[in-house]
């Protein structure tokens, strides 16, 4: 009988068990096409939103691939960390500009010789010097900077002091130099690959190919913040993925049209819809003997009740003032925004959101590619920023940008092969902006962080960048993340930072 419930589950969900999904760098290579207006209905979106109830609640593909299933089972025997009391409201945005950002043209050497070592070394991948968009940042290190022409809104939210840029930055297990990089001492697994690399920055911890994310684990400490516990305080744009799965808490997919994903024919009126309903409710109240199976039915029907309660939530918002441009990763942070005004409703603290832009694995015309995607980019990045301002929200969300590593400073004839350090930003109310935080690298070949071709050591470790946005979104009143708890969710800090009682890694957050 079991197996019986099972497979109708399975069959009136439409839901397929594939061994293996998608490599995350199939997912970067065609990015490109990901960013036309097209349709969402395709193997990507249905795998990662698993089809029908794309288990939207609690994201039941996580539980495959993670072994989420027996986490969720196990959950009511792992004893609560103290956590803040919830009375105020945070969120962390994150974009993944996969497929490895050219991020030495996003942020630019602007002065005179710093110009010309930058323009020696890119040839014909240089930007004009006349077209960077100059930034006067608080702090100098004597040399002048710029920003990529298409970022006009992060250009005018970093002067006004809602933007910072981190240098170099990228995986590391620890500080790493030149000739360690050599002896190949404690390096990151699978350097120079897209899956490995994405895969190091959404868990933090490069010595291994962990599948739990910093986001996930921030999450397992801090969930009983929000009042509902019964959808997820990860929600993702893109389906699944590593940076917000934890041991407990597994992330909430929904979509940019109309939020959650509900089973088909659910919520519908009439008599055959009815009696469909009727049936999945059934089966859904079918009694398991198995842990896993009693897990399972749970996490079915829990996607079914929660994408009722999450779409009457993000229905009931009034419209927006801003409008977004017709990109997929402005509709992303359009439903992005909705969430977050439908915080109230939905009895949120805390939220984590995680938001996909592909297409820059440009080994070819990547001049051309990285613009239109620098382009949509700020324009998504300004809509956003002015619907904050709209809902009050801008001082309790912050924005930050991932990649799975730069690209070389060299040309190989028309484009940039993969790289490791580079430059991010980020973006919000509560940040110490119009800074550039870490050490910007020189750029000529054979400096002392290159390891050939510009491919350059990071001088600064994702576990600094995502550490002191761990802390700003666990910081409530009167409560704040232990040295513990830190240490829990990057393992590796230590060996860049020692947590102490009000410190930040690197001061970029208020």
């Amino acid at each position: 009988m079991d197996r019986l419930c099972d497979h109708a589950l399975t069959r009136l969900c439409g839901i397929e068990v594939v061994s293996e999904f998608e490599s995350i760098e199939k997912r970067a290579n065609r990015g490109n096409m990901r960013n036309k207006k097209t349709s969402r209905v395709s193997r990507r979106s249905f795998v990662g939103s698993l089809g029908c109830a794309a288990l939207g609640a609690t994201t039941f593909l996580s539980g495959i691939t993670n072994l989420g299933l027996m986490n969720v089972a196990a959950a009511s025997n792992m004893p609560l960390v103290p956590i803040p009391d919830g009375s105020d409201y945070k969120a962390l945005v994150c974009i993944s500009l996969s497929g490895g950002n050219d991020s030495f043209n996003m942020l630019v050497p602007k002065g005179t010789s710093e110009y010309q070592e930058y323009a020696e070394v890119r040839t014909n991948q240089a930007l004009d010097q006349n077209s960077l968009l100059a930034l006067n940042p608080i702090n100098t290190d004597g040399k002048s900077y710029g920003l990529h022409p298409s970022l006009v809104n992060l250009q005018s939210l970093f002067s006004q002091g809602n933007a910072a840029m981190i240098a170099n930055v990228g995986s590391l297990v620890r500080p790493t130099t030149l000739v360690e990089y050599m002896n190949r001492q404690d390096l990151p697994l699978g350097l120079f690959s897209h899956s490995d690399q994405q895969m190091h920055w959404q868990s933090s911890i490069p010595q291994s190919r962990e599948h739990i994310g910093w986001g996930g684990r921030l999450a397992d400490i801090l969930y009983e913040t929000n009042n509902n516990q019964n959808i997820s305080m990860n929600i993702s744009l893109d389906g699944t993925n590593i940076y917000q799965t934890g041991n407990t808490v597994a992330g909430y997919t929904i979509n940019p049209s109309n939020g959650a994903v509900i089973i088909n024919g659910y919520e519908d009126t009439g008599s055959v819809p009815v009696a469909r309903r009727t049936a999945i409710d059934g089966l859904l109240n079918q009694s398991y003997q198995n842990i896993l199976q009693t897990t399972y039915r749970d996490m079915l029907r829990g996607a079914a009740d929660n994408s009722l309660e999450f779409s009457s939530a993000i229905a009931a918002v009034d419209p927006f003032t801003t409008t977004f441009a017709d990109t997929n990763i402005s509709e992303d942070l359009h439903m992005v925004a909705k969430t977050i005004a439908a915080r109230t409703s939905l009895d949120m603290c805390r939220q984590t959101f995680f938001v996909n832009l592909g297409g820059f694995d440009n080994h070819d015309e990547v001049l051309t590619n990285h613009g239109t995607l620098m382009q949509q980019l700020d324009e998504a990045i300004g809509s956003f920023w002015s619907v904050l301002q709209e809902l009050g929200m801008e001082n309790n969300v912050t924005l930050f940008t991932m990649s799975d590593f730069a690209r070389t400073l060299t040309s190989n004839g028309n484009g940039t092969d993969h790289g490791w350090g580079g430059n991010a930003f980020v973006v919000g109310g509560a940040v110490n902006g119009q800074d550039i935080y870490g050490q910007y690298p020189d750029l000529y070949l054979g400096n002392s962080l290159d390891t050939g071709d510009g491919r350059l050591i990071p001088t600064t470790s994702c576990d600094e960048y995502f550490a002191e946005l761990a802390l700003w979104f666990g910081e409530s009143a009167g409560s704040s993340l232990s040295s513990t708890q830190l240490i829990d969710i990057f393992p590796n800090i230590e060996s860049f930072w020692s947590p102490s009682p009000g410190a930040k890694p690197l001061g970029f957050m208020s």
